[in-house]
């Protein structure tokens, strides 16, 4: 027995000790996968379980002030995270680029970002949260809760063994668009009165569409270069752009597209029925003055 608690203990040290990046492996909820299992487990059990039953008889909660600071530091960590990527990816190349593993200034700046990333992933779990708080149910999809709770565990992956390197061009890309997807929601905070400066929601889900064939094609490099990036990395990350692309495009299809075809088609039985009534109108005339001719 205690050679096979050795045995365990010896597994456990391999996988979350010896492979990890020293530099990284003691910060805040890195050294052990529990805690964010633990927040994640709490996570989708408010979301799918809990929150919508305490919720139930109850009203939505309006949080505008708690959205505005909420949506307002989702942007401008965003932007500082897209900054820091810009400043960093100067030096880096664009087909294949290793982890930098000393412990120069640069290099712990690159895995610093990769850290902040991976805190800023956690803090996102707010938006479904949010959402069930609201009552906003409609909003809490598949692909909502999938892409919030994949997302923090890849970056804990990604800060704890390879904080660094050809993988951070994903979490900068993906930083933009939370430039623009949380501004949206900063500003649609203020309420009714912003919706018609709005108009450009829908062009936030085509962006991250985008933004997952940019990760695709990028990551794709790595099977015809060698760098010292682990190629087995594609092996995660070119499957999830492929399922979140077809997640948001089946997303973008039914939200926006269905909508657009079933407005065209109340607009053409309102032309139809406006030209039932003209010709009615006109028969009805045209009848009248026979009637008058003839007396």
């Amino acid at each position: 027995m205690a050679a096979v608690n050795a045995t365990q203990v010896d597994y456990w040290n391999f996988l979350f000790t010896d492979l990890a990046d020293p530099r990284t492996n003691n910060w805040f909820l890195i050294k052990s996968p529990l805690p964010l299992l633990g927040i994640l487990a709490f996570y989708l059990f408010f979301v799918l379980s809990w929150g919508p039953k305490f919720m139930k008889d109850r009203k939505p909660f309006k949080l505008e002030r708690t959205l505005l600071v909420y949506n307002f530091f989702q942007v401008a960590l965003s932007v500082w995270m897209v900054y820091e990527g810009v400043v960093i990816w100067q030096y880096y190349s664009w087909r294949c680029q290793p982890v930098d593993w000393s412990r120069t200034p640069k290099a712990y700046r690159e895995a610093r970002v990769v850290y902040v990333y991976y805190l800023a992933k956690i803090t996102e779990l707010l938006d479904t949260i949010f959402f069930v708080l609201r009552k906003n149910d409609r909003q809490v999809t598949f692909l909502h809760v999938y892409h919030h709770t994949v997302m923090p565990m890849i970056s804990w992956g990604t800060s704890k063994y390879y904080p660094g390197g050809h993988g951070t061009f994903i979490g900068w890309i993906n930083s933009f668009v939370h430039i623009i997807m949380y501004s949206y929601y900063f500003l649609s905070a203020f309420g009714p009165q912003m919706q018609k400066y709005l108009w450009w929601k829908k062009y936030i889900t085509n962006l991250q569409m985008i933004q997952f064939c940019c990760a695709f094609i990028h990551q794709t490099q790595l099977l015809y270069t060698d760098c010292g990036y682990p190629r087995w990395s594609v092996c995660f990350t070119l499957p999830n752009a492929v399922f979140f692309y077809f997640l948001f495009n089946d997303f973008y299809q039914k939200s926006y597209k269905k909508k657009q075809a079933a407005a065209k088609e109340k607009a053409l039985s309102a032309d139809n029925n406006n030209d039932g009534c003209a010709k009615d109108l006109n028969k009805a005339i045209g009848l009248q003055q026979e009637k008058q001719k003839a007396l």
